[in-house]
């Protein structure tokens, strides 16, 4: 399987995207369109499932075991979940950061996957 570092930074690109592009000025809180897109009722949330399955779908492109993705879907749901909860859902949001989760989850999967090959050499799923 080719190194898939490049296709981690990306998945990382959209995660701080949605989850921690802008500072909140005082609170010192990181926040996305995630958090911004939540704010606005029903549409917002639904808005926000694209990237996250964006990112489970690239997921399975690179091989990644069914258990992971189904962590990775269990964190987009409990963001959904939760998320869908007026004010208390937007300020879980803030915390949650379903998508930073997933792209770490895949980048420790890929880390372990390269750890324990023979000679360092990336193996498929």
């Amino acid at each position: 399987m080719p190194d898939c570092t490049d296709q981690i930074e990306h998945l990382d690109r959209i995660a701080r995207t949605m989850d921690r592009a802008v500072r909140l000025p005082i609170v010192g809180v990181h926040v996305g369109w995630d958090s911004i897109l939540g704010l606005i009722p029903g549409i917002g949330d639904a808005l926000t499932l694209g990237p996250a399955g964006y990112i489970v779908v690239q997921a399975h492109r690179m091989g990644t075991p069914g258990a992971l993705k189904a962590r990775m879907l269990g964190n987009i749901g409990i963001d959904a979940l939760i998320g869908s909860i007026p004010l208390v859902g937007d300020l879980f949001d803030i915390g949650w950061k379903a998508n930073t989760r997933n792209v770490a989850l895949l980048r420790k999967h890929f880390e372990s996957e390269q750890d324990d090959a023979p000679n360092g050499a990336v193996t498929s799923s």
